[in-house]
């Protein structure tokens, strides 16, 4: 059993006994609105609260308005429709159709349309909406942990995808990996990211967005680390520098884990790159392959810590 259907059921039970005390017609109906009020995060639900209340509304006087006119047939219900949907859409209020069509159902319904009834609709749609709105607010439970899981599975991911592209570049001949986590990882980080949503849907604080940015941050390492696998695929001659390379990865893999960007595989990125540079040239076309994809490894890696350096935090010198 799910926390929104305990909420559900509680502004039902609520809604109900409010339309109760305060003696309105039909208060069973308040019920219903509230089942219809019941969102899943705070901010959503207070701006579906308001829309469906405004649409409701306009709703009740366009009805009231018609059913004197026209009188009460069935087919009037459908001139209702028309004419009101396409209002509600025109105006952005169209989450708020379903509210508004049980308003105008129930004018329809008790062949009323006098201030009486009309002003105990309108209590039915505040005690309804209104109370699953302050259910909506008083709890929402909390993401964190459950953001945080789903951070150190995406980094576990991460880092056997590195150490497997180390074992690669240091014996491609006898390696072997079934890719299982980069199938994994895109619908992790999306879950992730989904998360992150919904918890700051949930507050009204002006936050730093951490954990948005942090999954739309693996988002496009995630592309990068496709790349760095297409040019490891054709690294298949044995070189010293796929050696050299292979222990960046290594460092990487646990490196990815910290909050904090720390900078060591990229100044160990720069001083490999300089000591390539003073290398002899290829004596082979084989070599010169494997070298010209190493080459474009390292410039993807660069990409890949940069990503990471612009949204990671820098961690302060001490003194």
């Amino acid at each position: 059993m799910g926390i929104r259907v305990i909420k559900t059921a509680a502004a039902v039970v609520i809604a109900i006994y409010l339309a109760l005390f305060f003696n309105l017609n039909s208060p069973y109906s308040a019920g219903l609105l509230a089942v219809l009020g019941i969102d899943v995060t705070k901010k959503r639900g207070l701006k579906n609260s308001s829309v469906r209340i405004i649409a409701s509304l306009l709703g009740l006087l366009l009805a009231s308005l018609i059913f004197y006119i026209l009188g009460y047939h069935v087919w009037v219900i459908a001139i209702y429709v028309m004419l009101v949907y396409t209002l509600l859409v025109k105006l952005k209020l169209q989450d708020g159709i379903i509210t508004s069509s049980v308003v105008m159902i129930r004018l329809f319904s008790m062949h009323m349309t006098g201030s009486d009834s009309v002003i105990n609709e309108i209590y039915l749609l505040l005690v309804g909406l209104g109370t699953a709105t302050l259910i909506n607010l008083l709890y929402m439970p909390n993401t964190n942990p459950k953001l945080e899981q789903a951070k150190i599975r995406v980094e576990a991911m991460l880092s056997t995808i590195f150490k497997e592209i180390s074992q690669h570049l240091k014996d491609h001949e006898n390696h072997i990996w079934d890719g299982k986590e980069l199938l994994s990882v895109p619908a992790e980080i999306e879950k992730g990211y989904s998360l992150a949503e919904k918890s700051a849907e949930n507050t009204f604080k002006q936050g730093d967005g951490y954990w948005e940015k942090y999954f739309e941050m693996r988002s496009q390492q995630y592309e990068s680390v496709q790349r760095m696998l297409d040019l490891v695929a054709q690294v298949y001659q044995s070189v010293p520098h796929a050696q050299s390379i292979a222990l960046l990865f290594d460092e990487l893999s646990g490196d990815l884990k910290e909050d904090y960007y720390t900078g060591n595989v990229e100044k160990n990125l720069l001083e490999l790159e300089n000591k390539f540079k003073e290398d002899r040239l290829p004596l082979t076309r084989d070599e010169f392959e494997v070298r010209s994809a190493l080459l474009q490894l390292n410039l993807e890696l660069k990409n890949y810590l940069f990503i990471a350096k612009s949204s990671k935090k820098r961690k302060q010198l001490q003194s």
